[in-house]
């Protein structure tokens, strides 16, 4: 399967944008917010929360950035006005992380304030490691403007065990996920059992300290690992949730469902959509073939 889901990617450059976009439609709500409020709105009959992402990232220019934090308010308004269960996801480069720090700064925490106000949970997404410390230290930054935030963390880089011991101490809130970016072996973990136990040894540290995690896997042994430490430390469902991507291992989805445990789909949208995906599925092939194979089936 790892041949076919990198052949898949190699030939995507080549593929007309249309037919690109039948894969991109798997896991991507749409160009427009409305189009993440309606996916949101039937999730949340199916019992799934969400958390709603406006594409793009890599912003040099500031009024891009001004103008995707607008985009991102108007996301917290959307779940708000119409009742929905979501939270919002950022990316700090979107806001002007690699303009200059402080403009950042300030472009999140205007978003934390709406939040704030509107008491709307934002989560801020972690991207390549010549962000990592920034995004960390702006997080540590922004919640005194509104607590009701969390942050994600990659199970792959070498560094993460030690970020993890040092924000349990504030109770912070994780999104725990592999990791999508190439990073060098030098820093980053690389084969898959590397990985996998690194991300247990990491959710055990989370869960110890009785901070709150989204569990983020597609991956069948770290489910199983999750419940196993859920079981052993007799946790209340209330007490962290599963997260998927959108259009991503449904199966697996919904039997984490028919288990009771609460889970949340990551909801991306926006006119970058193309740009997004050609960038994922290189980055990581296994989705490009998750991606294909939801196509030819009914699962």
């Amino acid at each position: 399967m790892n041949l076919l889901n990198k052949a898949v990617v190699a030939a995507l450059p080549l593929v007309p944008k249309s037919i690109v976009r039948k894969f991109a439609n798997r896991y991507i709500a749409g160009d427009k917010l409305n189009d993440a409020v309606a996916v949101t709105k039937k999730l949340n009959e199916m019992g799934i929360m969400t958390t709603m992402d406006v594409l793009g990232e890599d912003v040099f220019n500031e009024a891009d950035a001004m103008r995707s934090m607008q985009e991102s308010i108007d996301v917290l308004e959307a779940i708000d006005k119409h009742r929905l269960v979501s939270n919002l996801s950022l990316k700090l480069t979107s806001l002007g992380l690699k303009i200059n720090y402080d403009f950042c700064l300030q472009n999140l925490c205007t978003i934390f304030e709406k939040s704030k106000s509107l008491n709307i949970f934002v989560r801020i997404d972690m991207e390549d490691s010549s962000c990592t410390t920034d995004t960390i230290n702006l997080f540590k930054h922004a919640r005194e403007t509104n607590p009701n935030c969390g942050i994600v963390l990659q199970a792959y880089l070498q560094r993460t065990e030690d970020d993890v011991c040092e924000l349990v101490k504030s109770k912070t809130n994780f999104r725990l996920c592999k990791g999508i970016y190439v990073e060098p072996e030098e820093i980053a973990f690389k084969t898959k059992e590397e990985i996998n136990l690194s991300y247990l040894r990491i959710l055990k540290i989370i869960l110890e300290n009785n901070c709150y995690p989204g569990i983020a896997t597609h991956d069948d042994a770290l489910v199983k690992g999750a419940y196993k430490l859920i079981e052993e430390l007799k946790l209340e469902k209330n007490e962290y949730e599963f997260q998927m991507l959108l259009g991503v291992r449904e199966g697996l989805r919904n039997q984490i469902l028919k288990n009771s445990h609460r889970l949340r789909v990551y909801i991306p949208f926006g006119t970058h959509w193309y740009q997004y995906s050609i960038r994922r599925f290189k980055e990581n092939p296994q989705v490009a073939g998750y991606v294909l194979k939801s196509i030819f089936s009914s699962k």
